[in-house]
């Protein structure tokens, strides 16, 4: 009866002088994986145009059905998105949207901090989208 309690100190005990892993959260941020898939972002182009040409393989890709794109043509014919919406909080962060893209205009962050109190702030639009970029490394 003694031997299990003399175990189980000597195991405290021998965990006590190691080096802790127990991160200070708000002063010390976890390193997310390197295939951590977090909130989407859009890149812009050399022109300083979002890169995304409408074609809508990332709405026809999403399991949840979570990105809704309504496309339009500019005067030279390029096709551009006059409204995209993504519903965040049914997304899976599956990452095929990122896959499917040809012009490589959606990426998945880094960031992990996503936490709201009211559902309509994870509707995510165009400007949204490409402000979050600011907030992924």
């Amino acid at each position: 009866m003694i031997i299990p309690l003399l175990k189980g100190l000597g195991l405290t005990l021998s965990r006590f002088f190691s080096k802790p892993i127990t991160y200070q959260y708000p002063e010390e941020k976890v390193p997310p994986a390197k295939h951590w898939r977090g909130i989407q972002y859009f890149e812009k182009n050399e022109q300083g145009r979002m890169r995304c040409v409408a074609c809508g393989l990332c709405m026809a890709v999403c399991p949840s059905q979570c990105i809704y794109i309504e496309t339009g043509e500019d005067e030279q014919f390029g096709r551009y998105p006059i409204r995209y919406e993504l519903d965040a909080s049914r997304c899976i962060f599956c990452g095929y949207c990122e896959e499917a893209c040809p012009v490589k205009a959606i990426f998945m962050g880094k960031n992990y901090e996503w936490v709201e109190n009211n559902r309509r702030t994870y509707l995510m639009n165009t400007e949204k989208l490409l402000e979050e970029k600011k907030n992924n490394p």
